[in-house]
């Protein structure tokens, strides 16, 4: 299958964006990735490719043909795994884009558990946003997408979705764990009284927060943003800082940090969706990892 490995250096330039990078992820010559994709320009009878000082861009064309190729590179994975469905071997590898909050915990372990039973199953797994999620979906990325609030779309399938609470980080030893004692929730007006750090703007938890400030008198004021959800929970260990994450994230990997519900009359919950692309046929082994993940999704409810 010569053909479908030249077709694999064109979707390698266009992801890397250069001829030479992708020539060394793929660990040939530049060379005879250029060669290739001249070779496929002949063929179509048009550049696939804008030759930039900085780099590789695709074309209008481009961008059609790296639809068909992804395509085809897709359809080549599921028949595989069907193949391998027929000789009773369930293998193959499994794409995902997952947002952050699923890292710590509850995706590993789902990936654990079903490799119990599925031991020669392999998992390529990214973290990501909605948008990068239905982005990725869309160019053949992934098979699967674990992201809070994905926005309805006609091409994209939404196989199940579960509600979450956001959840208040603080340490054990702040003053505001201390005054609720064994409550289980505190009002976000309470968490603004301290320095606050929060997830950047793009995730679920932080859209649930400006959602429900857009018609509130309550205001905050980040001290810290990030992108890390690692690194704003090791914030809260200054004992005075507070943070949040979605309630499937926020469990606390020791005594020193605790968490608390918005219990704010109103507050918003996020959505948590699992989806592919729809028309798209998974292939064996990836849909059944999505039915094992509703299963799980559908406990936490």
């Amino acid at each position: 299958m010569n053909h479908l490995r030249f077709l694999r250096y064109a979707d390698e330039v266009a992801r890397a964006g250069s001829i030479r990078q992708a020539a060394e992820r793929l660990h040939v010559a530049p060379s005879a990735v250029n060669r290739r994709i001249q070779d496929i320009e002949e063929e179509l009878g048009t550049p696939i490719f804008e030759r930039l000082p900085r780099g590789m861009r695709l074309t209008t064309a481009g961008e059609l043909f790296m639809r068909y190729v992804r395509g085809r590179a897709a359809d080549l994975e599921r028949v595989r795994s069907e193949i391998e469905e027929l000789k009773g071997l369930r293998r193959g590898t499994v794409r995902v884009v997952a947002s952050q909050a699923l890292a710590p915990r509850f995706l590993p372990a789902a990936i654990h558990d079903f490799r119990r039973s599925h031991p020669l199953v392999a998992f390529e797994v990214r973290i990501g946003d909605h948008v990068q999620a239905a982005e990725a979906l869309r160019s053949f990325g992934t098979d699967l997408a674990l992201v809070f609030n994905l926005a309805p779309e006609s091409d994209i399938e939404r196989l199940t979705s579960v509600e979450q609470r956001l959840m208040a980080l603080m340490h054990a030893r702040h003053p505001l764990a201390i005054a609720t004692g064994t409550a289980t929730g505190v009002r976000l007006r309470d968490c603004a009284e301290y320095p606050v750090v929060l997830p950047n703007r793009d995730t679920g938890g932080r859209q649930l927060i400006e959602r429900f400030l857009a018609r509130s008198s309550t205001r905050i004021d980040a001290m810290v943003e990030s992108n890390s959800f690692e690194f704003l929970r090791g914030c809260v260990y200054d004992r005075r800082s507070i943070s949040f994450q979605m309630a499937i994230g926020a469990l606390p990997d020791d005594r020193e940090v605790v968490v608390r519900e918005i219990e704010d009359r109103g507050f918003p919950r996020g959505e948590l969706v699992l989806a592919n692309l729809r028309g798209r046929q998974l292939p064996v082994i990836a849909y059944a990892f999505a039915e094992f993940l509703g299963k799980r999704l559908a406990a936490l409810d």
